[in-house]
Formats: C-alpha cells, structure tokens, sequence
C-alpha cells in the first residue's frame, strides 16, 4: 500500500510480542525521516550509513519513551568520525508524531573506504533520557567495541539494563520507479524480559562485558535463541521493507511463536531549535563575552547542527546584560 510515493508503513515503528516466546520487540521503517535528517548536510557516504544505524537504533528504543520525553543517543570516539549525535522527540499528545533528528562530526581526511564501523575509533556509545523539568536525566555508557553499534547498543543492555537485546538493522540508497534516489532504511528489535539470571546477581558473564547470552538460562535460552535462529535468516530488503509490511513480516519470521502487534508510532524529522532557544543559550554570557562573539558586520550568529538553520541576532539583545529586548532589534 503507497500514499504518494510514500508506503504506508514507512517513518513507523510497529511494536510486537511474540507469546509463545515471552519476547517483545519492534519493528522500525525509515525513509522521509531519514531523508529529512541527511539532506541537512552533504555527508560522505561512510558517515551517512552512521547516521542511518544510529537513527534506526534510536527510533527502536526511543519508542517505549513517555510523552514529552527525550532519547539521546550519542557516540564520542578518537576515530575520523568524532561525535554522532541523535535525539528522539516523544509525542506531545497521544496519536502524535514522535520526531527525530541527528548529526555527525567528523575530520574529512581521515576518512577510508572500509567498512562504515571502521571509521568511528576508541570511545564510548551513551543513552541519555531526559523526564522533563524538575526531573534527574538518566545516563549510562558502554565502550565503542564489536563490529558495529548495534553491536554496542547491544552490550549496552546487557550490562547496564541486564536485557538481553538484539538488533538486526539494514540501510542504504534506494531507485525505485518513479522515486528518485534516496535512503531508506528498517530494522527489528528484540528483547526478552528474564526472571533473575545468577549472572546479574553476581556481575558475572562468560566475559568482561555481559552478553545477552549470560542473562537466560534454561527454557528462556531455548525460547531466546530459536528466536534469534529466525531472525537470522531475514534478509536486508525485508527488513527495508519496500515490499513486505512489518506485520508480514512477523508472520513469514515467527509464526509459530504467535505474534501479536500493537499500536505503531509514527515518527518525523523534526528539529527543536529556535531563535529564543538560541537567546536562552546565549543567556549565561556577560557584554564582554557578547563581544567577543560579535562578528566585524556588529552581528552574533548561530547555526543549528541538526537542521542547518543559521540565526543572525543584534549583539545587544543578548547575554545577561542585554541592552534591549528582542522586540527592539530592528528600532
């Protein structure tokens, strides 16, 4: 089913349970959401694939989020890719739209033509959760380690949520009839919900790091890697999904462990910034350090690395000794 050039299924995240199994997972389609992120900037391939990994995993775990919550997810390393950063806006109001927005630092020159994973260095994977005002932000970290950062997202929960987790992720260029060439990316998580595992209890595993392996025992390993065993054989274009609805999907993967769907969210690029987030950011400065910032045409400029939007502000309205309001710029 298409509205417009656009699926139906697309810039969605289907959320699933499997009864027989005891797990629960979802399913995520990105196309005008991630088209929406990378036009803002003219990436390099390798960085691009990146961000499409980065935002299919944020899309996946910002799901569960409450209303009016941010997931930020970001990597810091020492490699040519320097910082990527993502952030998952919860609906304002039941039946709305989550948005999402992310970009990446990198040094040009230091870029090669391995493998996407091979361009982020020694460093760490966050997930940071902010409730609100009034609320503390949540943060934990795992070290950059595996083959990619699913792989990392992966270690993150085991070891700091003792989830057992898995992702299976599949993104690039997409020519379609009638469509111009452009990204389009899905993906699958899993997760299973143990009961006490002594490995938790101990803080202990097969290893230094807690896989997902170490948190099931018994019935709940057999049900966990059957299920991992048929996500195996899913290919990069089901997971894409250009022909195949996300409930399909899940029928042609796990029927036999009974697959039942719920609400999907929706999900949007969408950026936060602002001219008065710009003013409020710029509050905690004195006139002197306005001054600094000022440019030889008398104006403080701003540009939002997320969506590109440049701000041009009289230096005297801001900072924390302001001499005229906003309002009074143009007077």
């Amino acid at each position: 089913m298409t509205i417009g050039n656009q699926l139906a299924w697309d810039d969605s995240v289907l959320p699933f349970q499997l009864d027989a199994s005891d797990i629960r997972g979802r399913v995520v389609r990105l196309d005008g959401a991630l088209n929406g992120i990378l036009r803002q900037h003219a990436y390099p391939p390798q960085v691009e694939a990146l961000i499409a990994e980065m935002a299919l995993l944020t899309a996946l775990i910002g799901q569960t989020i409450k209303l009016r919550w941010k997931l930020q997810l970001q990597v810091q390393s020492k490699g040519a890719v320097r910082m990527i950063a993502t952030d998952y806006y919860g609906p304002e109001a039941e039946g709305k739209p989550a948005r999402i927005r992310a970009y990446a630092s990198y040094d040009a020159e230091r870029l090669t033509e391995g493998h996407p994973f091979e361009q982020v260095g020694e460093g760490y994977f966050a997930i940071m959760i902010d409730q609100g005002k009034g609320m503390t932000p949540y943060q934990g970290i795992t070290p950059l380690d595996g083959s990619s950062l699913a792989a990392c997202a992966e270690a993150y929960f085991a070891q700091s949520e003792q989830l057992p987790t898995r992702f299976a992720l599949a993104f690039g260029r997409s020519i379609e009839p009638g469509v111009g060439e452009h990204w389009r990316a899905g993906g699958m998580m899993l997760q299973h919900m143990p009961k006490a595992s002594p490995f938790v209890a101990t803080g202990q595993g097969t290893g230094s790091v807690l896989t997902a392996g170490d948190l099931v025992q018994g019935d709940e390993a057999e049900n966990w890697n059957r299920v991992n065993i048929l996500l195996d054989t899913v290919d990069d274009l089901e997971l894409i999904g250009p022909t195949v609805a996300p409930s399909d999907l899940l029928v042609r993967l796990f029927h036999e462990e009974q697959p039942r769907v719920f609400d999907p969210q929706i999900v949007r690029f969408g950026c936060t910034c602002s001219e008065d987030r710009v003013r409020q950011s710029l509050s905690i400065y004195s006139a002197r350090d306005i001054e600094k910032m000022t440019t030889d045409e008398g104006e403080v400029t701003a540009d939002c690395q997320f969506c590109g939007a440049h701000y041009v502000l009289d230096p005297a309205t801001v900072g924390f000794e302001a001499e005229k309001g906003p309002d009074d710029a143009q007077s």
